[in-house]
C-alpha cells in the first residue's frame, strides 16, 4: 500500500502543479487536460480530431465545442482541415501554447530529469514499466 499512497502523493503535487499554470493563464483544469492530451498526441504522430478529443476526455459534443473553441481564442489551438480528406477538422496546437507550458513547466522537468540520474538504466526501466501498469489499470477502471 505505500506505492499506492506515494502514487497518491505523486499525482496530488503534479495535479496543484497544472491547477497552478491553468489559474495563471486563464485555463480551466480540461483546458488543461486537452493541451496535454493534444501534445503527447502530437509526440506520438497521432492526428487528434474534435470528437476524439472529447471522447478522450469524457466530454458530449457542445462541450468539446466550447473547449475547443475557449482554447482558440486564447491562441493555444487552432482548427485545421485535414490535408486527406478536407471534410476533417484536426487540432494543432499553437507555438504560443508550448512556450508557456516550457516557461511554466520547464524547470520541473529539468529538475525530474536531474533526479532521475541518480537512477540506474535497469531502474528507470523497472519503474517505467511500473508507471505504465499504473496508468493502464487507472484508465482501464476509468472506463468501466
Amino acid at each position: 500500500m505505500r506505492l499506492v499512497h506515494l502514487l497518491r502523493g505523486l499525482t496530488i503535487e503534479l495535479d496543484l502543479f497544472g491547477a497552478e499554470f491553468a489559474a495563471r493563464n486563464g485555463l480551466h483544469p480540461t483546458d488543461l487536460r486537452a493541451l496535454i492530451h493534444l501534445l503527447d498526441a502530437a509526440r506520438a504522430g497521432v492526428v487528434v480530431t474534435p470528437g476524439r478529443l472529447g471522447e478522450a476526455l469524457g466530454l458530449n459534443s457542445a462541450g468539446t465545442t466550447g473547449l475547443v473553441d475557449r482554447l482558440e481564442r486564447l491562441g493555444l489551438v487552432r482548427r485545421e482541415r485535414d490535408p486527406g480528406d478536407r471534410r476533417k477538422v484536426r487540432l494543432v496546437v499553437e507555438d504560443r501554447a508550448i512556450a508557456l507550458g516550457q516557461g511554466f513547466f520547464g524547470g520541473l522537468i529539468a529538475d525530474l530529469v536531474a533526479a532521475m540520474e541518480a537512477f540506474g538504466e535497469d531502474e528507470l526501466a523497472v519503474a517505467q514499466r511500473f508507471l505504465a501498469t499504473m496508468t493502464e489499470v487507472v484508465s482501464a477502471a476509468r472506463a468501466e
